[in-house]
C-alpha cells in the first residue's frame, strides 16, 4: 500500500572535512557555498566563500540562478542547514557536497 515513512533518496553527498577538502580542491569548476546567516558568514568562514542563508526568503531563487556547470560544496555551522540546501540543489538538478560537522570540520 503507501509506504508513508519512506524516505526520499539522498541526491547529493555526505563528506567528512579532509575528503571535502580534497574533493573541493580537486573539482575544475567549483563553488564554496556557507548557507548561515550572515552574522554567522560576518563571524568567519572558509576563505572563497560565497554567503547564501538557506533560512532566507531569497535562497530557492537564488539556487535558481546557479550555473548547472559547477559544482557546489555547501556547509554551514553543524552539517544539517547545508544537508537541506544541498538536497534543493540536487533537486534543481545541481551536484552538491555537504560538510559533515560543519565549518569546524574543514582542516586547517
Amino acid at each position: 500500500m503507501f509506504n508513508l515513512f519512506k524516505s526520499a533518496p539522498k541526491n547529493y553527498q555526505d563528506l567528512d572535512g579532509q575528503s571535502f577538502k580534497t574533493a573541493y580542491n580537486k573539482a575544475g569548476k567549483a563553488e564554496l557555498l556557507d548557507v548561515r546567516t550572515s552574522g554567522e558568514f560576518a563571524s568567519g568562514t572558509i576563505p572563497g566563500a560565497k554567503n547564501l542563508d538557506v533560512t532566507s526568503s531569497e535562497f530557492k531563487a537564488a539556487i535558481e540562478k546557479l550555473d548547472k556547470d559547477k559544482e557546489y560544496f555547501v556547509f554551514c555551522r553543524s552539517g544539517n542547514r547545508s544537508g537541506s540546501a544541498c538536497q534543493m540543489l540536487a533537486e534543481k538538478g545541481l551536484k552538491a557536497y555537504n560538510l559533515q560537522g560543519g565549518v569546524g570540520a574543514w582542516p586547517r
